[in-house]
């Protein structure tokens, strides 16, 4: 869920991977998807399971580990392999598929081994593969004692089959997002419509079996594989849900979990996105703000309110005549998504913004679409991935008159995202799929757990975590004080890193404290300072 292009934050700015929305993901719509909002027009909660959960009957054959191809991983020292699942767990001797799994080895001394640490970058739909090398950045060695386990989530990726539906949807000068006609109107639905058409020829009866229980009934299976009567786990974004189910399904079964970026459980999927709304178009005041801050840098105006203004101006512009005929209003709103995400991409943001207002470069405009925007045969995973899995969580409003209410109202008060937020998601009006129910989420018998969140955390707002923290009574929760980057640990913040270390140690929590509150306070991810770095 995060927002949705997938823009799937890691957790240090090397491990950043820009590309989408919603929740998440590098993809802007992450955990959050990645990529929540005002009251929309479905009931408060979606029906929810019971807690009981059928074991998996299911007992995988161990992990054949070889070399990876990834160069990072290579200089690592990791292992790479493929853990065989059901594709269907109701039917567990059925067709299989195979999950990607990378794993990087602890370095203490068998004694101080302390299991291995699964870890999920968000979407749904981000890759994870790479993320076992996420232990390097974890402060004072305390990852050293771990086996970091990065793994693809069935048709995510490197896993077999990986889903693509259309490599060319993101293709330049889209229809302009908001739709000032009726005509306009049923373009961008008929668009979404064919894309899903094209997604259910594609995935067949994967799009049956992506949903998040069955990503964690394969981490259930991937802790048989590993040998491991407990996991620990690490989740940013959408992770942070996998990682709610999963404690609630199996708490027994977890020994330490962080949790940053963390996902309300009681607004999947459709509610989230319309607070995500909302709260993107504060994070960019923000950003406006900085940028009139650094007013002799990029000359784009002295206040928060000149610098917005010129945006739009630009939007408007764009929605005419194109940059460098390619990167019109859609495609500008989209590179300066990530600003909303976390403050590592402004300067990056800002200096495009100024170059094409000065200067008319579109070269860099372009360059930046692209990052998050892959084309061409395949490229369109992620995203294909993101719907597959939030389009069948749950039901999602039937109805584009509810649709279109809800986007209407939230646009008057929050128009940076609300309309490219709907039609990133409008395919799931017409999926084809097999729909589930939100799981309960209930920590009440779940170990000591760590919760992360920035207080203007757009992908994932800060109430879901304190909403989460409610559910989870031996967690704590560290607040990023006024930060706006979203899932932004072990990016260099030592109060948030040391107390991840310090948890991943031995188990030390920051003291809780009475109230719906955070339990320790800390410095955000730090607004840049303009050429600091130069």
């Amino acid at each position: 869920m995060v927002n949705k292009k997938i823009v799937v934050m890691t957790a240090s700015a090397a491990l950043v991977a820009a590309s989408a929305v919603t929740g998440s993901v590098a993809w802007a719509k992450d955990s959050g998807n990645g990529t929540t909002s005002t009251a929309p027009a479905v009931s408060a909660a979606p029906a929810a399971a019971s807690t009981a959960v059928t074991q998996v009957a299911f007992d995988p054959k161990p992990i054949a580990w070889g070399k990876c191809v990834s160069a990072s991983l290579k200089s690592l020292g990791a292992q790479c392999g493929y853990l065989t699942v059901p594709l269907d767990y109701d039917k567990p001797r059925g067709k299989k598929i195979k999950i990607a799994v990378s794993r990087v080895r602890h370095t203490v001394k068998k004694a101080k081994y302390q299991g291995a640490m699964l870890v999920n970058p968000g979407g749904p739909g981000g890759s994870g593969l790479t993320l076992s090398s996420l232990g390097q950045y974890v402060p004072d060695q305390a990852g050293d004692a771990y086996d970091w386990i990065g793994f693809d989530p069935r048709g995510v990726g490197s896993s077999k089959p990986a889903l693509s539906c259309d490599g060319s949807y993101f293709a330049y000068d889209r229809p302009q997002y908001v739709p000032k006609t009726a005509k306009a109107e049923k373009v961008w639905l008929k668009r979404t419509k064919a894309y899903a058409k094209a997604c259910a020829e594609a995935g067949g009866a994967l799009l049956d079996n992506v949903k998040t229980t069955d990503n964690v009934k394969d981490m259930d299976v991937l802790r048989k594989a590993l040998g491991q009567k407990k996991i620990n786990f690490y989740g940013f974004s959408y992770g942070s849900y996998l990682g709610q189910v999963y404690a609630t399904q199996y708490p027994t079964r977890v020994r330490r979990m962080v949790l940053d970026g963390v996902v309300d459980p009681r607004k999947v999927w459709y509610r989230a996105n319309l607070d995500q709304d909302t709260a993107f178009d504060t994070n960019m005041d923000v950003f406006f703000k900085w940028v009139a801050k650094n007013k002799a840098t990029y000359k784009l105006g002295s206040t928060g309110a000149a610098v917005k203004k010129q945006y739009y101006k630009q939007l408007h512009a764009l929605d005419k005549k194109p940059a460098g005929g390619k990167i019109g209003g859609d495609e500008w709103t989209d590179v300066f998504l990530g600003a909303g995400y976390f403050t590592l991409s402004w300067e990056e943001t800002a200096a495009a913004f100024a170059g094409w207002v000065h200067d008319g470069d579109a070269k860099t405009l372009k360059s930046l679409y692209d990052d998050a925007n892959p084309q061409g045969t395949g490229q369109d995973n992620g995203f294909a991935m993101y719907l597959a899995t939030q389009c069948s969580d749950v039901k999602w409003p039937a109805s584009w008159a509810t649709w279109k209410k809800d986007a209407v109202a939230t646009d008057a008060k929050a128009p940076f995202m609300t309309w490219s937020n709907v039609w990133f998601n409008a395919p799931c009006l017409y999926w084809d799929s097999e729909v589930g129910k939100a799981p309960v989420v209930d920590g009440s018998k779940a170990p000591a757990t760590l919760l992360i969140s920035e207080t203007l955390d757009a992908a994932t707002p800060y109430e879901g975590a304190l909403e989460v923290r409610s559910r989870f009574p031996k967690s704590a929760l560290i607040e990023g004080v006024g930060g706006t980057t979203h899932a932004g640990s072990l990016n260099g913040v030592a109060c948030t890193d040391d107390a991840v270390a310090a948890y991943l140690k031995d188990g030390t929590l920051p003291t809780r404290v009475k109230g719906r509150t955070s339990d320790k306070k800390c410095d955000p991810v730090p607004q840049p300072v303009v050429g600091k770095n130069t």
